[in-house]
């Protein structure tokens, strides 16, 4: 999609997936399923590629299965024999020789396995954990260099490339209360696409200004995550639902409201992806 990126959600239960299948449905664009290990642990990596490709049949939306944030071989191949489209080869915490050499052999074995998976590696410092954080992670992060996305990109031969641009991974609560944002650097992205020359993802996409999004799309990012939005506004709701009618105990009554929620911010976040286009770069980001 020209001028547009792909939204990416991970989902944790099944009321999650229905949102974002939903949400791509009434949008009309393609989007992304993810889940990290401890999301597929908590689902079951078997079960998810099996519920995700039972859905896309039967919906036709097209959405697409992702790997989040896959941090061993072991669960790397896992995926890939279990269907999953995509995976996320996360070393990034390793010095960069070591995110180099482990990124590199799993590539290979899960290419191996289906030459057409994507593999996507991770350089640079984005935080971790989708959660509410009491204070910034950004103090002291190494930002991604262009001269680093090359390097790493032709000695591993990923496909996606997932840099430190300005983003984290969570929320912060004055994000999450709307108070403040989170801004990326859009120069250093249009510099490592240019370096990389492959697709570029942006990690930790939740309570970012939408006009940065909207910028850096136009200066080469492909595919965005969000997840700590999601999960803000689950909670949110579901504490909602439940407080509405305390004697209501059917499951998929209480949790109607809520898939209905999330799916509204999968919606909106979809239609800003898709409304890039005619966003020009600000020069006031582009510093």
């Amino acid at each position: 999609m020209e001028g547009a990126a792909l939204g990416h959600f991970n989902v944790a239960d099944f009321p999650l997936l229905k949102a974002v299948l939903e949400g791509a449905a009434e949008v009309g664009v393609p989007a992304l399923v993810g889940a990290s290990e401890g999301e597929r642990d908590f689902l079951g990596t078997r079960q998810l590629a099996a519920l995700v490709k039972s859905l896309r049949d039967e919906s036709g939306v097209p959405v697409f299965l992702n790997a989040d944030h896959t941090h061993s071989l072991v669960k790397a191949i896992e995926a890939a024999k279990a269907g999953f489209d995509a995976v996320v080869i996360d070393f990034s915490a390793l010095p960069f020789e070591q995110n180099v050499s482990r990124t590199k052999e799993t590539v290979e074995a899960i290419k191996a396995i289906n030459p057409a998976i994507l593999a996507e590696g991770e350089i640079g410092d984005i935080g971790s954990g989708s959660e509410i954080h009491e204070t910034t992670q950004s103090g002291g992060r190494s930002l991604t260099t262009p001269e680093e996305a090359r390097q790493f990109v032709e000695a591993t031969s990923i496909d996606v490339l997932a840099p430190a641009v300005g983003n984290m991974h969570g929320m912060v609560k004055s994000m999450v209360e709307g108070e403040t944002k989170k801004h990326l650097d859009i120069q250093r992205i249009s510099e490592i696409k240019r370096a990389a020359g492959v697709f570029l993802t942006l990690h930790g996409g939740s309570g970012t200004d939408d006009e940065d999004l909207q910028n850096a799309i136009v200066a080469g990012i492909n595919i965005i995550h969000i997840n700590t939005e999601l999960r803000v506004v689950w909670r949110r709701s579901l504490e909602n639902s439940l407080a509405r009618d305390r004697n209501q105990v059917v499951p998929y009554k209480i949790l109607a409201p809520v898939i209905d929620s999330v799916k509204r911010v999968v919606s909106a976040r979809l239609k800003l992806f898709s409304a890039s286009g005619s966003t020009k770069v600000s020069p006031a980001r582009a510093s």
